[in-house]
């Protein structure tokens, strides 16, 4: 788990300076890995819960400031 948290934060440093779609490719690939762990088995549900709740970023609409 620690491995792949690791390599998340290489691959979405990454990603960031680049932007290129291999880079983002290898961001989902380790989230991809982390999902099968079964301490994120449900982060499918929560990602469509918040989505349903809060919208996604289809729109482009970042809302900043404090939680």
């Amino acid at each position: 788990k620690s491995e792949l948290i690791k390599k998340l934060g290489e691959e979405t440093a990454e990603f960031s300076e680049a932007g290129s779609p291999e880079e983002l490719v290898d961001v989902l690939e380790v989230v991809e890995a982390l999902k099968t762990l079964p301490e994120y088995s449900d982060v499918e549900e929560l990602r469509k819960k918040k989505l349903q709740e809060r919208g996604g970023f289809n729109e482009r609409i970042i809302l900043k400031g404090k939680k």
